[in-house]
Formats: C-alpha cells, sequence, structure tokens
C-alpha cells in the first residue's frame, strides 16, 4: 500500500505526466477526443469509487460522533458553532468574491468574445428555488438519499438517528457498536480506493488537455489568473483567520490537509477528498466525535471556494454583458447566494446550476455561462481545494473552541482505533 507522503507524490506526478500526455495527444492525434473519452472512463471509475464511500462513511461516522457527545444540548451547542463560523466563512468568501471581480474587471476584456443573448447554456435551474431547497432538505426515504448521495439528506438524518441514539442510552450501544465498526471498515476501504487515485489524477487531466488544448487556458488566461489569485487571498485570509484560534498549530493543520487538498484540485470534486479530510484532521487531533459531525456539514453548508466563484462569475459575466450592478443589487446578490448555494455539493455542475439561477433573477443573459463552460473544469479544480482547506480548517476550530483538540498523531488512521 502507498505511504501518506507516497501518494501525495505519486499524485503530483500523475498530474504532471497527464498535462504533458495531454499536451502530445491533442498536438498529434488525429481524434484526441477519443483519447479524452477513453480517459473520462478511468476518471469516471474513480469518482464512483468515491461515492460509493460517502454515504456509509458520512452516516456511520456522524451517528456514531452524535451518539457519543451523550446529549441533544451538546449536539446543539456545537452545531452552532459550527454554523456561526460557516455563516462567517460564507460571508467572507462571497464578499471577497465581490471585491475582486469588482477591483480586476475580467468581463471588460470579453466583450468581443459575448454569444447571443439568445444561446441556451443548457444549464438547468429550475431545482433551486427557495421552497425546492426547503423541501430537498429533509429526505423522503434515507435508502434513496444514500442511493443518489444527497450528503445534505445523508445529515439531517443522521443528526436525528444520533441524537436518538444517546437519548435511549445502554439499548442502543450494541447497534453504535455495529456502526462504529462500519466507519472501521469504511476507512479501510477508502485506504484501498484511494490507492487509484493517481491514475485518476493522470486520466482526467490528460483528458481534459487532450480535449481542449493548452490554448483554452491562453484564451482565458487573464481571467483565470486573476480568479486563481483571488482563492490565494481568500486561502490566506482563512488560514490567517485559522491562525488566530489555533496559532501555530496551523502548519501542522495544513500539513495534514496537503494531500486530500490536491486530490480536490486534480480530481476538481470536494468529495473524493472527505474520506482522507477526516482523516486527516484526526491525526491533527480532532476527537473524532467532532470531526465526524462538523466535517459532513461544512461539505452542505461551508463550501467556501465555490462561494468565491458564484459571486466573481456572476458579475463577470454582466461586465462582459456590459451591465453595470450598483452596490445594492450587488449586496442582495450576495445574501440570495448566501442561502442558494447550500447544499450544492451534491449537485452535478453545482456552481454553474447556482450562477444561472441567479443570472436569471437579476436579468443578465444565461448565455453568459457559455463564457465559462470552457474552463470550467479548471476553475472547478480551485474552488474544491479552497473547499477543503475551509472545511478542514472550520472543524479544526470548533474541536479547539469545544475543548477537543488532542496532540498531533502521525500514522495511518484506518489502521488506528477511534476515539
Amino acid at each position: 500500500m502507498l505511504k501518506r507522503l507516497n501518494l501525495t507524490t505519486y499524485i503530483l506526478i500523475g498530474l504532471v505526466l497527464g498535462i504533458g500526455v495531454g499536451y502530445i495527444v491533442n498536438t498529434h492525434m488525429a481524434k484526441p477526443v477519443e483519447f479524452a473519452d477513453a480517459m473520462s472512463l478511468i476518471t469516471t471509475m474513480f469518482l464512483r469509487l468515491i461515492k460509493m464511500i460517502i454515504a456509509p462513511l458520512v452516516f456511520a461516522t456522524l451517528v456514531v460522533g452524535i451518539a457519543k457527545m451523550g446529549d441533544a444540548k451538546e449536539v446543539g451547542r456545537v452545531g452552532g458553532k459550527a454554523l456561526g463560523w460557516f455563516i462567517l466563512a460564507s460571508l467572507i468568501s462571497l464578499t471577497l468574491g465581490l471585491v475582486m471581480v469588482n477591483f480586476f474587471r475580467p468581463g471588460d476584456a470579453m466583450h468581443a468574445m459575448l454569444p447571443a443573448t439568445d444561446a441556451v447554456s443548457g444549464i438547468v435551474t429550475s431545482n433551486l428555488s427557495m421552497k425546492e431547497f426547503v423541501t430537498h432538505l429533509v429526505p423522503s426515504s434515507i435508502v434513496d438519499g444514500m442511493a443518489k448521495n444527497e450528503i445534505l439528506q445523508i445529515v439531517v438524518f443522521s443528526i436525528f438517528f444520533g441524537t436518538a441514539a444517546a437519548a435511549v442510552g445502554e439499548r442502543s450501544k450494541p447497534l453504535i457498536d455495529t456502526v462504529d465498526g462500519v466507519a472501521h471498515i469504511m476507512l479501510k476501504v477508502t485506504a484501498y480506493v484511494m490507492n487509484f487515485a493517481p491514475i485518476a489524477v493522470f486520466a482526467a487531466v490528460s483528458g481534459v488537455v487532450a480535449k481542449s488544448g493548452l490554448g483554452v487556458l491562453q484564451t482565458y488566461g487573464v481571467f483565470m489568473g486573476e480568479f486563481y489569485l483571488s482563492i490565494f487571498v481568500l486561502w490566506l485570509t482563512l488560514i490567517f483567520i485559522g491562525y488566530l484560534f489555533l496559532g501555530k498549530r496551523i502548519g501542522a493543520l495544513l500539513r495534514e490537509l496537503r494531500m486530500p487538498t490536491l486530490l480536490a484540485f486534480s480530481t476538481a470534486s470536494s468529495e473524493a477528498a472527505f474520506p482522507k479530510t477526516l482523516e486527516g484532521l484526526e491525526r491533527f487531533g480532532v476527537k473524532n466525535r467532532i470531526a465526524s459531525f462538523v466535517l459532513p456539514l461544512g461539505y452542505s453548508f461551508n463550501l467556501d471556494g465555490s462561494m468565491m466563484y458564484c459571486t466573481f462569475a456572476t458579475v463577470f459575466i454582466a461586465q462582459a454583458y456590459g451591465i453595470e450592478l450598483s452596490l445594492s443589487t450587488q449586496i442582495t446578490m450576495m445574501l440570495i447566494l448566501m442561502l442558494t448555494s447550500k447544499g450544492m455539493a451534491g449537485v452535478p455542475r453545482a456552481s454553474l446550476v447556482v450562477i444561472a439561477a441567479t443570472l436569471a433573477q437579476f436579468n443578465i443573459p444565461e448565455a453568459g455561462l457559455l463564457l465559462l463552460l470552457g474552463v470550467d473544469h479548471f476553475l472547478d479544480m480551485a474552488r474544491s481545494a479552497t473547499n477543503v482547506i475551509g472545511n478542514g480548517l472550520a472543524t479544526a476550530v470548533v474541536a479547539k473552541w469545544e475543548g477537543e483538540l488532542g496532540e498531533h498523531v502521525d500514522g495511518d488512521l484506518a489502521n488506528q482505533k477511534l476515539p
């Protein structure tokens, strides 16, 4: 089995080789799209393996974590602290996105590339109304929610289940021990699946570069550079706030998050990094009952990179069409995105769906999304990595608030006993 540090190195090698092979295929093969399609099968298989893990892992760890807390008051206290951090981080991410897009004004350079206002982006937006979000929050069937990997629904059911188990007391102990065993097994399954990560990273990157070529990066180079710089500023902001709570231990936390962040970046999937993020947080010293509760909540309520992208991209499209949005309109947009962005982790091309819905509400041509589709994968890489950093910081800070942050322990958590 690949060791943790070696796995990170292999993922980096897969990333670099993917760019090189993709470029060669794009420039020398007659039909690079066929190569891209073949590579997409490997990427799809890996992501499906990851999704196979998510539902049982989230359910098992969250139920055990809540049951070990003992009472509903503690669940409410920890949940309240977590949501408080999520709201703060969301406001910072959305606000910083607005500030940076208004500072750089990347849309002004896109006037010559505008698609027709009646062009169709192909993004479905009907499922993002407030009514649909609220009704979607509670699962009509937990089996259906797990089958579809609806993280938010799994979290809601698990909170009820874990709280009830804690209230029952000793009679629920055999069942909780069984669920705890499921959590250990899923961590071992995670270790097996992660051995395929370097291959999946190579396939994902080489396929995208082979299909689109490096030219798409040159065309949108300035826009992408400005967005990545904005993401970097968000990282610095979140890390600084984390430092205020964690002190010098912030460095150790970032080292533990390095591999899952790289994995999320390479695969453009926050979900792909969930199991390893959970392991890294527990190695850092976050007690399992805190990590297994706060981290799944973060995947529904604390997608910092995705939220920043929503404001950045929406105003970018408005700028491209020459639509000036007043400060009050942009603040209103930000508040709407605070609501509509929640729970979007399980929605395919989630950020684009949220942006499409927001464009319609402010009479900005939805066709502007076509400006983003060509490079969205590369932008998704940055926001997925940011989501991992944001959720890792949130979980560690909540653990610190609760006095549940222990010593940093090295080693393979899949072979360790969860506290």
